[in-house]
């Protein structure tokens, strides 16, 4: 347990706030952030892309993409969670998770969804063409 890191948040409102919105649109990436990689952080273990990194500060910052329906991935892009790793402190911060359009209005209203994706009320019409795009090219 001594080398166990902590997990916090860079705006912890801000973060919750989209991964409510994750829970109830996307369960599996919610589930696997959770139960996995959430205890993963805890025992050191960084999973994902690092992107970044500040020798100095002896920081690390990286890019993980959460599993998702093909489909979703395809009309609002990848679910990533951005995070920062500080090595001198054991300390894993979570920024934010991304595509935040849809999250954040997925938080604020209720969204729906078209021949099972999430299809956001702002752009509406151009989500059901790329849904209706993509079932035609299968």
């Amino acid at each position: 347990m001594k080398n166990s890191y902590i997990i916090e948040y860079l705006d912890e409102n801000e973060f919750r706030k989209r991964e409510r919105a994750l829970k109830k649109y996307n369960m599996l990436a919610y589930k696997k952030f959770v139960f996995e990689y959430c205890p993963m952080f805890r025992e050191g273990t960084f999973p994902g892309t690092m992107v970044s990194e500040d020798k100095k500060e002896n920081t690390f910052n990286y890019e993980l993409k959460l599993p998702t329906d093909e489909m979703f991935v395809k009309v609002h892009g990848d679910i990533v969670l951005h995070y920062t790793v500080y090595k001198n402190n054991n300390i894993v911060m979570l920024n934010t998770i991304t595509p935040d359009s849809i999250l954040d209005e997925g938080h604020r209203t209720e969204l729906t969804t078209y021949k099972g994706v999430v299809v956001s009320k702002e752009h509406q019409e151009k989500d059901m063409f790329k849904i209706n795009l993509l079932n035609m090219l299968h």
